[in-house]
């Protein structure tokens, strides 16, 4: 079982002054005690849960470049990026220049969008669920094609593009992870075009989530796709009390329900004591 850590919540009491110290010092840490990946949430306002709507909040590819800077092992990405808030040759070429900065860490975690409160007050395009997976489909085509170093004219349902230049080309060809639990959208884009899921771990003795694989096993079979292609991550909280031992034992049980990686928040923001019981549990998986 691989374990990564995603940052939700930037209120350390230390303020705004002293923000970056401690995102780097947490960066730092995760990439010492050998998590697989680090993920920032990627919103323009504070949206986790039982979060003020008003505290602190960074932009993720800035704050990802920040990071690429500060560690040189850890896989770098956002978790996740709503389709409509960036121009898809934009966010393809961020993610390509994340790549190159980071030595080859870069991933591309999207989805849909939901956050229409998110949108309404920063004034970014939300268009009706229908019209963002048309995008959010478009957006895969195109980082496949530009990742593949094609400049033909890109026509997808939404975006043209007569020359789609990718220069210089990623290190590596960044993994995708589509987040969501859409049986009959997100996880057929999954099953299509991406390297890895996301799903969320609800309290109901891994029902849901079972489910939601075997649903992404028929896409599987419908795409004429190996089902074990796919990585499987879970999005899972820490528990301020919890044990390394603890923590390790729940990650087993994820694995006996067929995750192979585990992407976990804390409530409020990541500390270093946190971040070093996630690299014990880690080692013990």
């Amino acid at each position: 079982m691989r374990v990564s850590l995603s940052v939700t919540d930037y209120s350390w009491p230390s303020g705004p002054a002293q923000l970056a110290d401690e995102l780097a010092r947490i960066a730092r840490v995760a990439d010492t005690v050998g998590l697989e990946s680090l993920w920032l949430t990627d919103h323009l306002i504070q949206a986790a849960p039982g979060s003020d709507p008003d505290s602190a909040m960074l932009e993720a590819y800035t704050a990802l470049g920040y990071l690429a800077g500060q560690t040189g092992r850890i896989g770098l990405g956002a978790m996740v990026t709503p389709v409509t808030y960036r121009e898809p040759a934009v966010l393809i070429k961020a993610v390509s220049t994340l790549d190159i900065l980071s030595g080859g860490r870069a991933w591309l975690g999207i989805g849909a969008g939901y956050q229409r409160d998110e949108a309404a007050a920063m004034g970014v395009p939300l268009p009706p669920a229908s019209e963002r997976f048309e995008r959010l489909e478009d957006v895969l085509r195109l980082a496949d094609q530009m990742w593949s170093g094609d400049q033909s004219p890109f026509a997808g349902v939404h975006y043209r593009l007569a020359r789609p230049i990718n220069n210089p080309m990623p290190l590596r060809r960044p993994p995708i992870l589509i987040g969501g639990m859409g049986e009959q959208k997100t996880l057929r884009l999954v099953a299509q075009y991406a390297d890895a899921c996301n799903l969320f771990d609800i309290p109901d003795g891994g029902r849901t989530v079972r489910h939601k694989l075997d649903v992404l096993a028929r896409h599987c079979n419908d795409v004429g796709r190996p089902f074990s292609d796919i990585s499987k991550t879970l999005s899972t909280r820490l528990e301020g009390n919890e044990s390394a031992q603890s923590f390790a034992r729940r990650c087993a049980a994820f694995a006996a329900l067929g995750f192979d990686h585990a992407v976990v928040i804390v409530d409020g923001p990541w500390t270093v004591d946190l971040v070093s019981i996630l690299g014990e549990a880690a080692a013990l998986t």
